[in-house]
């Protein structure tokens, strides 16, 4: 399924990013924290975590840019959402798949 979206390298974790070599940009829509916190492992050095509308940069020189330039990559359709979607009926059940950190992407209510 993740090759079908466009992926040609899949990693596990943050360590095994950067032993595939790392990735300059992360944007990250997780609701895990402990995800997140993993994710920053796999940035090259300068690389950047785009999260929650924050910033995450290992230098002060950088600027409103790069939060642009990862938005581009939506833009541009090189950035492919997988999400878990619940019909507005079964709206309690998405909600304790995602307090219970079992939603594997992103939780959608659908009308």
């Amino acid at each position: 399924m993740i090759r079908e979206h466009g992926a040609d390298e899949i990693v596990r974790d943050g360590k095994g990013l950067a032993a595939a070599g790392g990735e300059d940009v992360i944007l990250s829509t997780s609701n895990s924290t402990k995800a997140m916190e993993d994710s920053i492992q796999g940035l090259r050095p300068d690389g950047r975590l785009i999260s929650k509308r924050i910033r995450i940069v290992g230098s002060q020189r950088n600027g409103p840019e790069y939060l642009y330039e990862a938005l581009d990559f939506v833009a541009q359709g090189k950035v492919k959402t997988i999400v878990e979607t619940y019909p507005l009926a079964e709206a309690p059940k998405a909600y304790e798949r995602v307090a219970q950190g079992k939603a594997r992407f992103r939780a959608v209510l659908t009308i």
